[in-house]
């Protein structure tokens, strides 16, 4: 039980590099069911998107976070984190991200309000992984997301699209003990309930 539980944090590794090159950023909208409520309510929570846009309309890492708000100034934040200076940034037109030209970034804004394209065609990489992404939850995990577990779900999601052409198949469960093991320790109570404190002993 507690190894089925820890798995999912060794996904992502401490130390994994940064996106680089040409990089959309946005935000997707997906549902999840919270508990507590009768028949399951569903919330839209505000999931960050980064993805790096290769040649021949391709797609290569991505990198995934939950929002607290839907805010595009976390936007900000999200892509200081995940994705390397002198990278080019591709967003949306929100007025708040124009911030990422003086962060070391070459941005590139899309304002849809000026554009007879729709938002789809300029930023396609981000809209690609976030259809993969609802048609994951709702086809294999059939939407049984709850709000607390949902940052190990899209941390399980990055570690599966980013090996998805992977010749070494067999080789995927080898990496992610490797990496379960070079994460911290996170105690079966924080990961049952992460929203919780809990104490560690030392």
């Amino acid at each position: 039980m507690g190894l089925a539980a820890e798995a999912p944090t060794g996904q992502v590794r401490p130390d994994r590099d940064l996106l680089s090159g040409v990089v959309e950023l946005d935000e997707v909208f997906v549902g999840n069911e919270s508990r507590g409520a009768a028949g399951g309510m569903k919330d839209n929570t505000a999931v960050m998107v980064a993805v790096e846009s290769l040649d021949d309309r391709r797609l290569g890492r991505v990198r995934l976070e939950v929002a607290e708000v839907a805010r595009s100034s976390n936007l900000v934040g999200f892509a200081m984190r995940v994705i390397e200076e002198g990278s080019v940034i591709k967003t949306d037109g929100a007025t708040n991200l124009k911030r990422l030209a003086g962060l070391g970034y070459e941005h590139q804004r899309f304002v849809g309000l000026d554009s007879k394209e729709p938002a789809h065609v300029n930023l396609p990489g981000v809209h690609m992984v976030g259809s993969l992404l609802k048609r994951w939850l709702t086809g294999t995990l059939h939407y049984a997301v709850s709000q607390e577990h949902l940052a190990y779900y899209l941390d399980e999601y990055t570690f599966r699209f980013n090996r998805r052409t992977s010749n070494s198949r067999g080789l995927l469960f080898y990496r992610l003990l490797q990496q379960a093991v070079n994460t911290d320790p996170h105690p079966l109570a924080e990961l049952r309930n992460p929203l919780a404190p809990v104490d560690v002993p030392f």
